[in-house]
């Protein structure tokens, strides 16, 4: 299961790759993209690549069912980025989710194995890959300003009395951090909605999942412990926790996991519920 992860990050990671060269121009970027789309569609019909990156996810998709649609979603995904876009809407911004993260939910889940027979498990598998992304547009916010990137919905920014401009200058208002607070609380609610994904998984899965769910959730809690400042410094964990959950995968032991609930989210210091199996204490 491991080496199939590893395929699979290879393969996302290699698809930004292609988009993120800024040593290209975009139009370079663009053929790139529609070359590498069509190596995956060449290598799913032949069952072979010369790309060694391509041959190894070509082989885990065909052991594990992955359909080749999710990673073409991928890839579209991705090249959609490669010049500055709006989200005029939160459910635009959630197809967009969908796309670079929701699917990698669901190609987690058909490498890690599920109970079928549990409902709604895909939606939370998209769920969760919608959480992580989330978390990563808020905490980097003032990088993606730098590329003149915007993904806040207008239509939140307008609520808030905020503009396109506003955010691209870094502006640290009391509106913004309204605003984070009402993102982060949306955030939360695609936590929640993933969390169940734990019992339906393998017991492999579970581990890396939690270590997952543990990971990008302190992520965001971090962005509230600051105040919602995410452009005075880039938000991140200390080498120290980053060991301490790679540890716990390594020992097997299931993260533990505190998500705050519906009436508390946005407020400093809160209690949350918790999952937790056979944890140890939090750092």
């Amino acid at each position: 299961m491991f080496r199939e992860m590893c395929v699979l990050y290879a393969f996302m990671r290699v698809t930004d790759d292609i988009g993120d060269d800024e040593n290209l121009s975009l139009d370079q970027r663009r053929v790139n993209h529609a070359r590498w789309k069509e190596s995956l569609r060449q290598a799913t019909r032949d069952g072979t690549s010369g790309d060694l990156i391509l041959q190894a996810m070509v082989d885990v998709a065909r052991r594990k069912e992955i359909p080749e649609s999710y990673l073409l979603e991928v890839i579209d995904g991705v090249e959609s980025d490669l010049t500055p876009r709006e989200f005029q809407t939160f459910e635009e911004l959630n197809g967009y989710c969908y796309q670079v993260a929701g699917v990698v939910g669901l190609c987690c889940l058909k490498i890690w194995g599920y109970n079928e027979n549990s409902p709604g498990v895909e939606q939370r598998a998209i769920d969760c890959g919608t959480a992580f992304q989330l978390t990563n547009i808020l905490r980097d916010i003032a990088e993606d300003a730098q590329r003149e990137r915007v993904y806040l919905p207008t239509e939140d920014l307008v609520r808030f009395g905020l503009t396109r401009s506003d955010i691209l200058t870094a502006t640290m208002t009391n509106s913004f951090r309204s605003l984070m607070q009402d993102q982060v609380a949306k955030a939360w609610g695609y936590y929640r909605n993933a969390m169940p994904l734990l019992d339906c998984v393998s017991a492999d899965g579970r581990i890396m999942l939690s270590g997952f769910l543990q990971a990008y959730s302190l992520l965001l809690k971090k962005i509230e412990s600051r105040n919602y400042d995410v452009f005075s410094e880039r938000i991140s964990l200390s080498r120290r926790r980053k060991l301490m959950i790679a540890g716990r995968s390594f020992l097997r032991i299931p993260a533990r996991i505190t998500i705050p609930d519906t009436q508390r989210i946005g407020a400093q210091n809160k209690k949350g519920e918790e999952w937790m199996r056979h944890s140890s204490p939090d750092e």
